[in-house]
């Protein structure tokens, strides 16, 4: 390998530590939170989970040089993932409710 590619790598591996530990922070405001901002809170923290898989796509799953259909395909599959995920949330949250 390359200087340039292992200094990419490395980048990219402190970013989604710098991310870890953000989503760490977020969700361990959910015990100290209301119950309506637990909502918050948890949608956050799937959105940070989703930017993460991006990032692990691209990065790490060689998609960045990939044709270009493959990186809007996983781009798709990633927002796709993330409707149907925070959509069954959010239902479920209203549907406890009422």
């Amino acid at each position: 390998m390359n200087a340039g590619f292992e200094k990419r790598l490395s980048l990219v591996w402190l970013a989604l530590s710098a991310i870890t530990i953000l989503q760490l922070g977020v969700v361990s405001l959910d015990g100290r939170a209301a119950l309506a901002r637990s909502s918050a809170i948890t949608a956050s923290a799937i959105v940070i989970a989703l930017i993460k898989v991006r990032i692990i796509i691209r990065e790490f799953m060689g998609v960045r040089h990939a044709p270009v259909l493959l990186g809007r395909l996983t781009d798709l599959w990633v927002v796709l993932t993330g409707a149907i995920l925070l959509g069954g949330y959010l239902a479920g949250a209203a549907f406890a409710k009422g």
